[in-house]
């Protein structure tokens, strides 16, 4: 039997990470939920592995989702700009 508190998992911020990269974050969630039973089971270093990967796999989901929109408004605004520039103007 584990003894003492398990690490946090960081379940939270791997369910937000959901909303930026969901390939990354589900493997996120995965680990993260893996935590509390391997403590409890008396397989610390498993547990911290278990985090060790979340926070890993969390990471990701929020840097590749952020440089994702910041890529797409760059995008739409590009788009933007030149629909404005092509529009022929009558006088």
């Amino acid at each position: 039997m584990g003894g003492g508190t398990p690490p946090d998992n960081g379940l939270t911020w791997a369910i937000v990470a959901i909303f930026c990269c969901w390939p990354f974050a589900i493997p996120a969630i995965i680990n993260a939920t893996k935590v509390n039973d391997l403590w409890n089971r008396g397989d610390q270093a498993g547990a911290h592995e278990a985090v060790a990967q979340a926070k890993k796999f969390t990471k990701l989901a929020f840097i590749l989702g952020s440089i994702a929109y910041v890529l797409s408004i760059g995008f739409y605004v590009f788009i933007a700009i030149i629909a404005a520039a092509s529009t022929p103007t009558y006088y």
